[in-house]
């Protein structure tokens, strides 16, 4: 297993860490001595992540907050409230996503869910967050991509999937999106001399609650997936699956622009590798004007101050 190295001092915040890889990744950089913010969509299930946390780790420094990534009032609520608080963010991990609902839904601002969800909302949260993060010594922002951004396209005639909404490609192009942000930042960072490491990770094939739980959003009863039926695919458990987000939010080793996944079975499982993010995520021009979307859609910039992507 991944040693974290030490993290004493740091405040992380974790979005979606009630469970699977969130959870895990909290767990273990409040066990490495972070204090660490568990940011998720309902407390209750919040604060029995939390409860699990400290049974193991008794010692652990952990607070739950509410943030619903596709409430774009919810992402400036959460932000104005540790904005208040005023303490650095040494890390941002972007965790929080859904995968593949059946049928097309919306966000409460209107945006396809897994577009909304999945990028606009940390999106949101990243650049309204910007300022206390750059504030930290030496911050990072991680977010967790996926294995299918390398056949995700940014579809710009039709980024809601509103003409044709299909589950798997929406959720690519999702993804896609969250790997080209997390390039473009990198290469903000650069031009604008600021001290901060932006890197993607993706866990594989990692068993957890993302795949059985968006196959039921808007049905009784989830479908039957290769996720959670009898699969040939080789699979790993969350303590595994976690270690790429850990090791792009608390390793030296980790590069800004860096991308992290399991390094075997064609990044299915394994120990953490770095790889070469796909083509697509780093094609620039489209990364612009993604970007320039993105800002467009939630009415958040850069904040000011700062040059223009």
């Amino acid at each position: 297993m991944y040693a974290v190295p030490d993290q004493t001092g740091k405040l992380i915040v974790v979005t979606g860490a009630n469970s699977g890889t969130g959870q895990e990744a909290a767990r273990r950089l409040a066990g490495a001595g972070a204090r660490v913010v568990l940011a998720v969509r309902t407390v209750a299930k919040g604060e029995r992540a939390k409860a699990g946390i400290l049974a193991r780790q008794p010692g652990a420094r952990l607070e739950v907050r509410r943030i619903d990534l596709a409430d774009l009032a919810s992402v400036q609520e959460f932000a104005d409230g540790l904005i208040a608080d005023g303490t650095p963010v040494d890390v941002l991990v972007n965790n929080a996503g859904v995968m593949a609902p059946p049928a097309r839904m919306t966000t409460a601002d209107g945006f396809e869910l897994q577009f909304g969800s999945n990028f606009l909302g940390p999106f949101a949260l990243t650049m309204r967050l910007l300022p206390l993060v750059l504030a930290a010594p030496a911050p990072r922002v991680v977010t967790m991509s996926s294995g299918v951004a390398s056949y995700g396209r940014i579809r710009f005639d039709d980024l809601q999937s509103e003409r044709r909404y299909r589950p798997n490609l929406a959720y690519a192009q999702s993804k896609l999106a969250d790997l080209m942000m997390t390039l473009h930042l990198a290469d903000l960072a650069v031009r604008e001399g600021w001290n901060l490491l932006s890197a993607g990770a993706h866990p594989g094939f990692t068993r957890t609650n993302l795949q059985t739980a968006g196959a039921s959003l808007g049905r009784d009863k989830p479908k039957r997936t290769p996720f959670n039926s009898f699969s040939p695919v080789p699979s790993q458990d969350v303590e595994q699956g976690a270690e790429p987000l850990l090791y792009a939010a608390a390793d030296p080793g980790a590069v800004s622009g860096g991308y992290y996944r399991p390094g075997r079975w064609f990044g299915l499982v394994g120990p953490t590798a770095t790889v070469r993010p796909p083509r697509r995520a780093r094609d620039a021009a489209t990364a612009t004007r993604l970007w320039a979307e993105a800002e467009q859609l939630t009415g958040v910039a850069v904040p000011a101050g700062a040059a223009r992507p």
